[in-house]
């Protein structure tokens, strides 16, 4: 009987320790959908305020250093490699026009298409982005950019050169650039004012190092050789893209800050049925619907008179770049010297962005980057009309220094302020429809300044830059 009684009770014991395991499993079950969907609602909302937010609850991964200083040097190389590589060209055309018997006019398209294209395949670049990441565009980029410059040392006209250097080494520019700013807004956050300061130095070291370089091997080598090696040293952004690891969240932390992955599986059963034509196009219109940003340019008020200020900015702002040199020797300066006016807007440069991220960062600047950045803008335009006063070193001197003071705070803010109106989820799409928005008036400013540039062609192109900053104040 007692046995019975023993037995009994203790069978009762494990009822009743099974039933408050599974009560407890239940309530672990649904405290975890619970978490996962209050994470999956975090993760949907993106914007510095909602990045910071996460930082502090395990969900997203912001470092605001860490492995972000390695992305950030190899973001440095990445710019310097692109956005400084076009003012080596210049070091080639007497050179491509004895090749070819080309014209002025007809060599001076080879940058300017370059600069172009680097701009107008940003719709492009978003959709890799969203499809394959940062890093595996960026190393695209590079091998793109590397392919067309050794391709150029093959050709045979201008026209040639135009597809090579022009498109091809353009389009792997963008494919590296673009992704490279992209991934610097995710890894920094706090310090996202210094971070895009410092990375913007990367334009001003390869238009300090870069015509160097093109100068040496054009000397040891010729324009083919020089070509050839320059399309090798291009291929070390597929260096920096390799160190550009996604950021991910915790285990089991909702979805990861761009989503990379494949479609459902629904949409994949949907297209399977459609005919492949069809598929092709109608994801062809999809991707670029969502990837151009017409929806901030319409809605987003600010985004509209942002985009429209710099596309307007950008007709003059590269034309002192590749004329500064030509204008000085046109008034019978040194060569040397007027090499030496340009590496000097390369050097103010270097020296000045790193402070200025510095000061840009602290807090009390937080919501004023547009004001900076719009006074910058219009010194910068105002600096242009120095070139009136005479073409002497002296004068051009301080031209330069002027120039180069008020590039560095334009350099170091324009992304900044790009993250501060766009959300980060649209901040690729927003570029890419910004930067087609540039490519038209970069590829029409040089050939407007007059290809023969002629000194008072210049001077009254230089004075049209004054009023670039006038929409962009309205913001």
């Amino acid at each position: 009987m007692t046995q019975r009684n023993g037995s009994r009770g203790s069978s009762d014991c494990d009822i009743h320790s099974e039933a408050s395991k599974a009560f407890e499993l239940a309530n672990s079950v649904e405290c975890e959908e619970v978490q996962r969907a209050n994470d999956c609602e975090f993760f949907e909302e993106t914007g510095p305020e909602v990045e910071r937010r996460n930082h502090g609850t395990r969900t997203v991964t912001a470092p605001d250093g860490g492995w972000g200083w390695v992305v950030l040097v190899a973001t440095i190389l990445v710019l310097a490699l692109t956005l400084g590589f076009p003012s080596c060209v210049g070091i080639f055309y007497t050179d491509l026009q004895n090749e070819f018997q080309a014209s002025n006019s007809e060599t001076s398209w080879v940058p300017s298409i370059m600069t172009s294209v680097l701009h107008a395949g940003g719709p492009f670049c978003s959709v890799l982005v969203e499809r394959f990441g940062c890093r595996e565009t960026v190393m695209l980029g590079g091998v793109l950019s590397g392919l067309g410059m050794a391709a150029s040392s093959f050709t045979h006209s201008i026209s040639e050169l135009y597809i090579t250097a022009g498109v091809i080494t353009g389009l792997g520019f963008c494919f590296s650039f673009q992704p490279a700013v992209t991934i610097m807004g995710h890894y920094f956050v706090r310090r996202r004012a210094f971070a895009n300061a410092m990375s913007s130095t990367g334009t001003a070291l390869g238009l300090c190092t870069l015509p160097f370089l093109g100068n040496y091997l054009h000397t040891e080598f010729g324009w083919r050789g020089s070509f050839l090696i320059l399309g090798a040293v291009l291929l070390n952004c597929c260096v920096c893209g390799a160190v550009m690891r996604p950021l991910q969240p915790n285990k089991h932390r909702g979805q990861p800050l761009m989503n990379h992955g494949p479609p459902p599986t629904d949409q994949k059963n949907e297209r399977k049925e459609r005919g492949w034509l069809r598929t092709m196009w109608s994801c062809l219109l999809a991707s670029l619907s969502k990837h151009m940003a017409f929806d901030q340019f319409c809605n987003n008020p600010r985004y509209c008179v942002y985009a429209i200020g710099i596309t307007w900015m950008m007709l003059g702002f590269v034309v002192p770049l590749v004329y500064l040199v030509p204008y000085a020797t046109a008034h019978n300066m040194e060569p040397a010297q007027a090499a030496f006016l340009l590496s000097i807007l390369g050097i103010v440069n270097i020296v000045v962005r790193p402070p200025v991220g510095i000061i840009f960062n602290m807090p009390w600047f937080t919501g004023r980057h547009i004001y900076v950045f719009a006074s910058a803008l219009l010194v910068n335009g105002l600096s242009n009309s120095i070139c009136c006063i005479g073409p002497s070193f002296s004068v051009l001197l301080a031209y330069v220094i002027m120039y180069g003071l008020s590039m560095s705070v334009v350099g170091s803010l324009m992304f900044t302020v790009l993250m501060d109106i766009v959300e980060m989820s649209r901040f690729p799409s927003a570029l890419g429809l910004l930067a087609v928005f540039e490519s038209i008036t970069l590829l029409i400013g040089p050939p407007l300044a007059d290809m023969h540039c002629r000194p008072e062609h210049f001077q009254a192109f230089s004075k049209g830059n004054a009023c670039e900053s006038a929409n962009v104040h309205d913001i």
